[in-house]
């Protein structure tokens, strides 16, 4: 927990006033910004977005959009080529996020979306979670039937916001192959031979001006670090290994299946009828043999990690029955029937991939003329799902803000609305990583009281239908 408190916000500054001084430059001690007002011919933007991943895309996609922001410069800057639109290749990829339905309903509102349905997209209704050291579950569904999210691969929501960025290439400039070197931020206070907003340097040589410098480069990200933005970085001791699926047989496939195992939860995502994504988030050694693992041994072991009763006890499971036999009795309505999960016969040996899971969080996401979103703001455990979102979340909280600035005549980098930004997110986001990490402990301990605890949290949560909603719409934001 001592990790997680870290993460807490420390808003250290509050909005620095321009001063003007128009002979000399006064001095500014441990100020690491400022230089002399560049040349005419360097391209003044309204807002530059460094990073061109999903979010930056997104972001870029957002802002072009925006009726009130048509008549601002916008560029998004982004050190890979561009991504390829024209062909889906017909093997699936291995990187894949579970969209909530508030994420979908930002992508639809730039018309990204729309892009996403015509490619690969894959429902789920249900949910499963459930608990390898005892009977516990607890299932997540609605009773109209309703999706409760998206699996989508990350490569389709890439080329679905290109193709957007394309579409909106007369409000959005996209810079492909373009990497900063550094940033030089203005002075506190203004000079007549200072620069007023944030300067970037790319590699090629090119000089930028930015009024808004929005950083949406990853959980290592530049502009953060350039900023002196503080970052609390905290790694797991597991690594997820990822991979894509085969089952048995076809199946309508409309579950997100989820088991919590001593070593680290398994979850199986689908992708389609007889296709389905792994994510397994287990000790470094264990991942690294599982990577390792010809092809029969790794179908067999993820099955039996789905199916095996290995870390039951006779004590659990019998405490767990009559807990489970009591609440039944008090809320009968609140029983939902188990499923099992599908078995699972073969593995693209190409897509098996192991990474390591960290958590990580910056303790400002703004300063004068500068946000963070994204992984360059925080990073999460993926066992719920939320990385992206959180990172979409981010988008349209900003959005948001810089909208009605735009509207009301205002500078779009000023740290009045940059900050109900911050705010409005660091409270979403902190709430999300400190249930997530708490989750992620939990569950990592065979330990009987500590099995016994979560035994009956789980199961009293799954007959509670109020709580399991305000989950569930907590969740889909």
């Amino acid at each position: 927990m001592a990790a997680v408190m870290a993460l807490l916000p420390c808003r250290r500054f509050g909005p620095r006033k321009s001063l003007c001084f128009c002979s000399g430059r006064a001095a500014f001690l441990g100020w690491r910004g400022g230089s002399a007002r560049s040349s005419a011919s360097e391209a003044v933007y309204d807002v530059v977005v460094s990073g061109g991943g999903m979010v930056g895309s997104a972001m870029a996609a957002a802002l072009g959009h925006d009726v009130h922001l048509h008549e601002k410069k916008i560029l998004l800057l982004e050190a890979g080529p561009r991504k390829a639109t024209n062909q889906l290749p017909k093997s699936y990829s291995n990187r894949v996020s579970a969209i909530t339905p508030g994420s979908a309903t930002l992508l639809n509102s730039f018309g990204a979306w729309d892009h996403i349905c015509s490619m690969r997209v894959k429902p789920f209704r249900r949910m499963q979670v459930w608990d390898a050291c005892s009977e516990a579950m607890i299932i997540f569904d609605k009773d109209n039937l309703e999706d409760m999210g998206y699996i989508v691969e990350n490569d389709v929501i890439m080329s679905a916001l290109t193709k957007q960025l394309d579409a909106i290439s007369d409000r959005v400039e996209v810079l492909y192959r373009s990497r900063a070197l550094g940033y030089t931020w203005p002075l506190p206070y203004q000079t007549c031979d200072s620069s007023p907003w944030v300067e970037i340097d790319l590699a090629d040589g090119r000089k930028l001006q930015t009024k808004l410098l929005i950083g949406a480069d990853g959980q290592n990200s530049m502009v953060r670090k350039a900023a002196g933005l503080q970052n609390i970085q905290y790694q797991y001791d597991q690594s997820a290994v990822v991979a894509t699926l085969h089952l048995s047989e076809a199946t309508d496939n409309n579950v997100a299946w989820q088991r919590f195992l001593p070593s680290g939860p398994i979850a199986l995502l689908p992708l389609s009828d007889t296709v389905s994504s792994l994510v397994w988030s287990t000790s470094h050694e264990h991942a690294s043999q599982l990577q390792n693992m010809d092809e029969e041994s790794f179908v067999d072991s993820i099955n039996s990690a789905f199916w095996s009763n290995a870390n039951h006890s006779d004590f659990i499971d019998t405490a767990g029955s009559l807990f489970r036999s009591a609440v039944s009795l008090l809320m009968p309505s609140g029983s939902v029937a188990r499923q099992l999960p599908p078995s699972v016969a073969k593995v693209d040996l190409k897509s098996r991939a192991v990474f390591p899971l960290g958590l990580g969080h910056a303790t400002e996401y703004v300063q004068h003329r500068v946000a963070l979103i994204g992984d360059a703001a925080h990073r999460v455990h993926p066992l719920a799902g939320q990385g992206v979102n959180m990172g979409f979340g981010d988008i349209t909280c900003l959005m948001h803000h810089l909208s009605a600035a735009a509207f009301n005549g205002k500078d779009l980098g000023s740290l009045n609305h940059l900050l109900q930004y911050e705010r409005e997110q660091q409270t979403h986001n902190l709430s999300i990583m400190v249930a997530i990490d708490l989750l992620k402990r939990l569950y990592s301990t065979s330990a009987a009281p500590f099995v016994l605890l979560r035994t009956w949290g789980l199961q009293a949560t799954n007959v509670a239908s109020p709580v399991k909603e305000q989950i569930m719409a907590f969740a889909s934001k």
